[in-house]
């Protein structure tokens, strides 16, 4: 009869859950970073706006520098997108990122205003998932 410890066949030792933590962080924060890249460089400046359905312009650089990843260690997941804009006087409304990627109507004033989507978190998103499987690859190590 071979004699082993039948607990030594499950994976909940402090050093492989610790293994799988650090692999999970270094990916999705690798993926995060990706994405974030892949967003700003949609977004051009310009004066003209964007056609609806292609990624917006930044007419003064704000939506594109506040483009922000986060590694969430309590729900293992990677949060990423622009952080709120409130800088009024300067061309950008708070809540503009949302209208942006979804469109929708906003009250400005006494006047209501429609916005036309022009998704640049999204499209940036499905631009970077093919890669994912490969940044899982031998990660735990």
């Amino acid at each position: 009869m071979i004699g082993f410890d039948i607990k030594q066949l499950f994976f909940d030792k402090p050093a492989v859950i610790n293994a799988v933590d650090r692999a999970t962080r270094k990916v999705l924060s690798k993926f995060g970073a990706f994405v974030r890249t892949t967003a700003r460089h949609s977004i051009r400046k310009r004066k003209q706006p964007a056609p609806p359905g292609k990624p917006p312009s930044s007419h003064t650089g704000l939506l594109k520098k506040f483009i922000y990843f986060g590694y969430d260690p309590s729900k293992r997941s990677v949060v990423i997108g622009p952080v709120r804009l409130s800088e009024r006087g300067r061309g950008e409304l708070p809540g503009a990122p949302p209208l942006l990627e979804y469109g929708g109507t906003r009250k400005v004033g006494k006047k209501v205003a429609f916005y036309k989507a022009r998704p640049f978190m999204g499209p940036a998103f499905e631009n970077e998932k093919p890669q994912l499987p490969a940044m899982w690859a031998s990660s735990v190590k």
